[in-house]
C-alpha cells in the first residue's frame, strides 16, 4: 500500500486548506483551520462535538464559503462557490446524517442530481446501472427497493457508493461506522484500504478512537475551532491524543464505583418467550429495579430488533412483555410509553428528532397529555419540563427554544435521552446511545444511565461497544439472534467479543461456558440453529442473572 509519508518530492496534497476561520453571527466555528491530507493518506479529524469538525467539512464541500482563508485540491484552486458538480468531483462525502430519500429507491437515490436534462429517464437502465455501482463495492441491496425499508447497514454502504461514484480522490467520510456492526465495519474498512492503494485519500471523521488507530496514518485534532495538534498516528499515545481532544488529562476509564450501585430490586421488565421471525429466537429476559443489563451484540444480528420490539417499534411473532408486573400490548409504541417503558433509538437523525422544532418540543414530545387540559400544550408547562430536563441532563442550548437542529451531535442525543426520561419511566431501552458523539458526551450519556437505575428505574443498554458495556451490571451477548454468553461485571474484552463475533463462549457468573440445554419451544427459525465456527448458543432463556432449567 502506498504510504502517505513517503510522497514523490513535488507531488501536492489531495486538499490543503490554510487559515479557515468561519463565522455564524457572534459564533466562530473555525479560527484559522488548518489541515492537509496527502494523496493515499487516511487522515482522522478529531475532537468533541462542536470543536468545528462539521463546518471544516462544510468548506471542503463547498457548501460553507469561509470568511478568509483557502483551500486547494492537487495544488489546484477550488472550485468557485456554488458550483456544486464541480465540488462534488474533487471531494466526496459520506455525512453522519443520513442525505438520502427515504420515499425513493436505491436507484433513483444513487442517480439523484444526475438524470439527464430533457430525456426519458429509461428505469430498466437506470436501475442496471444502479446494480453494477453497487456490485463493485460489494453493497447487495436490491436498487428497487425503497431505502425506507433498508436496514441502518444498507442505507450507510448505498451513501457510501453514491459517494464515491463520482470518481474525487478525496473521500470525507463523517462517522462512517456509527451506523454499522462489526461485519459492516470489516468491509468498509477492507473497501478503503483498496482504495487507498490507487492514491485515493480519506479523511476520516470519528469518535471511535480506536478505529482511528486501526485505519488512519495521520491525525489532526480540532479543539475550541482551532487545530491543537497534526501527528503521525503510529507512537501517539491514546491518552495522549484523548488530552489534546479535551484540553487536559485522559479522564481514567472503566466502570463507575462499586459504591454507587445498588443492589437491583423487583422486576420492572419481563419478557416471556418474545420472539421475531428472521430477527431474533425465543427470549425471556429479566430487567430489575437499580440495575444496569447490556445487550451485546451487531444491530444485524438481532439486538437492536430485541430493544425496537421491547419499545412496540416492531410486532412479535410470539411472547409477551410485563412492566412491573402488568401485561404491556406489543407492537405499540404509545402503549409502550404509557406502560412506563422509554426508548432511545439507535438512529437520532431518522427516529429520535423533529429538526424543525424546538428543544422544549422535542424533549416533551412523550408527555404531551401532561402539559395542559383536554389534550392541549401550554407553552409555559413545556418550557418548565425542557429547563428540567435541559438542567439533570446538561445539555447545551441557548434555551428551551433554539431549533434542536443547532446542537451538536452530543447534545442532540441529550435531547433524545431527555424526551425517553421525561415520564418517569420503570425502565429505559437504549439502542446504541453513544452512537456518533465524542467522548466527554459520551462520558455524561453513560452516567445518566447510571443515575436512572440508580433512582429505581431499571436499563437495558444495547451496544457492541465494549467501553459502554463497563457501566452494566450483567451482560447478554447476542449472536445471530441467539444469547450465547452471559457475563457478570467483570469480563475480559476479548471474551466479550469473541461472544459478539460468534466464535466463543463467555463465563457466566454463575456457571463455566459451554453448551446449554436446547429450548423446548418449537420453531423453525433459521437464527435459532447453532452457530458456525464450532460455537453453540446456550439456551435463550435469561432471567435473574442466572440461566433457566
Amino acid at each position: 500500500m502506498r504510504n502517505a509519508t513517503e510522497e514523490t518530492a513535488g507531488e501536492p496534497p489531495a486538499v490543503h486548506a490554510e487559515g479557515i476561520v468561519k463565522r455564524y453571527g457572534p459564533t466562530v466555528a473555525l479560527d484559522g483551520a488548518t489541515l492537509t491530507v496527502r494523496r493515499g493518506e487516511a487522515h482522522a479529524l478529531v475532537g468533541r462535538n462542536g470543536a468545528g469538525k462539521s463546518t471544516l467539512v462544510s468548506v471542503l464541500t463547498g457548501l460553507a464559503r469561509p470568511d478568509a482563508g483557502q483551500v486547494t485540491f492537487d495544488g489546484l484552486p477550488a472550485p468557485r462557490w456554488g458550483d456544486t458538480a464541480a465540488w462534488r468531483r474533487r471531494a466526496a462525502c459520506v455525512h453522519q446524517r443520513p442525505m438520502t430519500v427515504p420515499e425513493l429507491t436505491v436507484a433513483e437515490n444513487l442517480h439523484l442530481d444526475r438524470f439527464p436534462d430533457g430525456r426519458v429517464i429509461r428505469w430498466r437502465a437506470l436501475r442496471a446501472r444502479a446494480a453494477r455501482l453497487l456490485a463493485e463495492y460489494g453493497v447487495e441491496v436490491d436498487p428497487a427497493a425503497r431505502m425506507k425499508d433498508l436496514g441502518v447497514e444498507q442505507r450507510q454502504f448505498v451513501e457510501i457508493a453514491r459517494a464515491l461514484s463520482d470518481g474525487a480522490r478525496l473521500i470525507i467520510l463523517d462517522e462512517p461506522t456509527a451506523r454499522l456492526d462489526a461485519g459492516g465495519i470489516a468491509r468498509l474498512f477492507t473497501k478503503l484500504h483498496a482504495l487507498r492503494a490507487t492514491g485515493a485519500a480519506f479523511l476520516f471523521i470519528s469518535h471511535h478512537l480506536h478505529e482511528v488507530y486501526d485505519l488512519c496514518d495521520t491525525v489532526t485534532v480540532l479543539r475550541d475551532a482551532r487545530p491543537v495538534l497534526t501527528a503521525p498516528v503510529a507512537g501517539l499515545a491514546e491518552d495522549d491524543l484523548v488530552a489534546a481532544m479535551t484540553g487536559g488529562q485522559a479522564a481514567p476509564s472503566g466502570p463507575p464505583a462499586r459504591s454507587a450501585r445498588r443492589p437491583p430490586g423487583e422486576p420492572v421488565l419481563h419478557a416471556e418467550g418474545l420472539a421475531l421471525r428472521g430477527a431474533f429466537a425465543p427470549l425471556d429476559l429479566t430487567v430489575r429495579a437499580g440495575e444496569v443489563v447490556g445487550l451485546a451484540g451487531a444491530a444485524a444480528g438481532g439486538t437492536t430488533a430485541i430493544g425496537e420490539t421491547l419499545a412496540g417499534v416492531r410486532t412479535p411473532d410470539h411472547g409477551r412483555i410485563e412492566v412491573r408486573g402488568r401485561p404491556v400490548r406489543t407492537g405499540s409504541v404509545r402503549h409502550a410509553i404509557a406502560a412506563g417503558i422509554g426508548y432511545v433509538p439507535e438512529d437520532r437523525h431518522r427516529d429520535g428528532l423533529v429538526p424543525g422544532r424546538s428543544v422544549a418540543e422535542n424533549t416533551t414530545l412523550a408527555v404531551t397529555d401532561r402539559l395542559g387540559p383536554l389534550g392541549t400544550v401550554l407553552p409555559s408547562r413545556a418550557r418548565a419540563v425542557a429547563r428540567r430536563m435541559i438542567s439533570a441532563l446538561d445539555i447545551r442550548t441557548a434555551g428551551p427554544g433554539q431549533p434542536v437542529s443547532g446542537l451538536s451531535g452530543g447534545n442532540q442525543q441529550k435531547v433524545v435521552v431527555a424526551r425517553a426520561l421525561a415520564r418517569d419511566p420503570a425502565v429505559l431501552v437504549a439502542v446504541r446511545p453513544t452512537n456518533g458523539v465524542d467522548v466527554k458526551s459520551k462520558e455524561a450519556l453513560l452516567g445518566v444511565v447510571r443515575e436512572v437505575a440508580a433512582a429505581g428505574s431499571g436499563v437495558l443498554l444495547v451496544s457492541d461497544e465494549p467501553a459502554d458495556l463497563r457501566i452494566c451490571d450483567r451482560v447478554l451477548a447476542v449472536h445471530r439472534g441467539r444469547v450465547v454468553a452471559r457475563f457478570g461485571r467483570d469480563w475480559a474484552e476479548r471474551e466479550l467479543v469473541a461472544a459478539m463475533e460468534g466464535v466463543g463462549a463467555g463465563e457466566s457468573p454463575d456457571r463455566a461456558p459451554g453448551p446449554a440445554a436446547p429450548t423446548d419451544r418449537p420453531t423453525d427459525r433459521p437464527t435459532d440453529r447453532p452457530t458456525d465456527r464450532g460455537v453453540r448458543p446456550q439456551a435463550v432463556t435469561e432471567t435473574d442473572g442466572g440461566p433457566r432449567p
